[in-house]
């Protein structure tokens, strides 16, 4: 599809083929790590028979250790997904392959990116299920969720290629800061001024996603209902 686009009128395209490319490529590699979908159902079940109140009873933060295991799980499944990923595209030829980032710090920049973005990622995931303790089936929130970031987070089509009325918006939400931001990094679509606003943003939703998550952690605390002996 993309390819398409880019023969009809090259000067339209707002990437570069082979920024696209190496942005398909990345994303395909390190899916785990930005895919809301992917969350612990785990967590759920314990939310909705009652097991949590098993993990209650640990001298440990609920909030940390869900925060921990999700983010784990993440990249585990991403180590073993990305290495076969990888290897193909590097054979692959120009523009359809991966390409490397121009420098070292670019490279560096992406992976301090590509840490932040997954931290934004789970940290909206620990959102879901902290208001899941609030709902009689966490469903209609999970799947509400789950469509608003594969949406507007770049995971169907790149931020770039939306209107720049709407791209604008976009890029100060929260779904911005997840896989947008290390991926085009990544290609060089994203530099400069841009980059470091990005990257700012990042940081910003990441405390407020976590401060959010742990305040809904704390009235989810006041409000649960354990019953038995």
């Amino acid at each position: 599809m993309f390819r398409a686009f880019y023969k009809a009128n090259p000067n339209a395209f707002p990437m570069t083929f082979q920024a696209t490319s190496a942005y398909i490529w990345m994303q395909q590699a390190f899916l785990a790590l930005f895919m809301a979908w992917l969350m612990e159902n785990e967590i759920f079940d314990s939310i909705i028979n009652g097991n949590v109140a098993y993990e209650l009873c640990r001298p440990i933060d609920i909030y940390n250790m869900w925060f921990s295991r999700s983010l784990a799980n993440r990249i585990s499944k991403a180590v073993l997904r990305c290495m076969p990923i990888l290897l193909v595209a590097g054979f692959l030829p120009a523009p359809y392959g991966m390409i490397l980032p121009e420098n070292i710090p670019a490279f560096m920049l992406f992976l301090l990116t590509m840490l932040t973005g997954v931290g934004v990622t789970v940290a909206f995931c620990m959102l879901v299920y902290m208001i899941s303790f609030f709902t009689i089936s966490p469903d209609g929130v999970r799947i509400a969720a789950v469509s608003t970031v594969e949406f507007f987070s770049g995971a169907i089509i790149p931020l770039p290629f939306f209107p720049e009325s709407i791209r604008n918006i976009l890029e100060l939400l929260p779904f911005a800061s997840m896989q947008n931001v290390p991926l085009r990094i990544y290609s060089g679509d994203l530099i400069g001024a841009p980059m470091w606003r990005a990257i700012l943003l990042q940081f910003l939703w990441l405390f407020i996603l976590v401060f959010i998550g742990k305040l809904l952690n704390s009235l989810a605390m006041k409000h649960i209902s354990l019953q038995g002996g």
